[in-house]
């Protein structure tokens, strides 16, 4: 990690640490992408957005990513790697930016929801309702246009089907089955949550190794910074030895 990288990481992190999940997530997007602007990228489909946060983590700390899990059945612990690479590559763009639903009667336009669309349903008392009224397109039932907060429960089950088809990377759930009992858990996996929480954790390493040079040699953060990793320790084995 280059010493502009390592400097624009801890701004990002120093950001973050007052905001919400939701822009965490904007700031780890535009960290991934840091030509690309925040309306721009609040606009991607969600499935986009979870390949770019996989790339990131890929190339700030490495492929292998270790997950804990406890079992639903036997409360046993359950750790696991997976690849972020692997991941990186099997989530992405949508194929379609939207569908067409036909389910009792009703002929449905579903607009793929974008990053800006679960954010701002977030918000939201009823999460679903606000997701249909910004991403439904059209709703027609025997010729006739209806509005979609009157979509009946089994459409909107029939929707967020067809919503997840055509964005599997924007759902990234793990089926793990427990070596003790054998039962399978599922979790979603937050790869936002994730990696900001290997931020959080590196930032502070850091800082604590800026500290301790800073002690010993004086130098400024930047000139601390500026070193590599390898020597930036090598640095601070010597302190030790001290």
């Amino acid at each position: 990690m280059t010493n502009t990288r390592a400097a624009e990481l801890l701004t990002t992190w120093e950001t973050g640490l007052a905001q919400a999940p939701s822009g965490r997530a904007l700031l780890l997007h535009r960290a991934a992408r840091p030509d690309t602007g925040g309306e721009t990228l609040s606009a991607l489909p969600v499935g986009e957005r979870e390949a770019d946060l996989f790339a990131l983590r890929r190339a700030l700390f490495g492929e292998r990513m270790q997950v804990r899990l406890v079992c639903s059945a036997c409360g046993e612990d359950m750790e696991f790697d997976l690849d972020a690479g692997e991941l990186a590559r099997s989530t992405g763009a949508p194929a379609q930016s939207s569908v067409q639903v036909a389910e009792d009667g009703w002929e449905i336009e579903f607009r793929v929801p974008g990053v800006a669309d679960l954010t701002a349903a977030a918000r939201h008392p009823d999460p679903r309702r606000a997701l249909l009224a910004r991403c439904v397109v059209s709703a027609v039932r025997g010729g006739v246009d209806v509005p979609a907060d009157a979509l009946p429960e089994t459409v909107q089950r029939r929707l967020a089907e067809a919503a997840q088809e055509a964005d599997p990377g924007a759902d990234v759930t793990l089926s793990v089955n427990c070596p003790e009992c054998g039962a399978a858990t599922r979790a979603e996996l937050d790869i936002a949550s994730y990696l900001w929480t290997e931020l959080d954790a590196w930032a502070r390493d850091v800082l604590l190794d800026v500290h301790l040079l800073a002690t010993a040699y004086g130098w400024s953060e930047p000139e601390i910074l500026a070193l590599s990793p390898l020597r930036r320790r090598y640095y601070l084995e010597l302190c030790a030895d001290v």
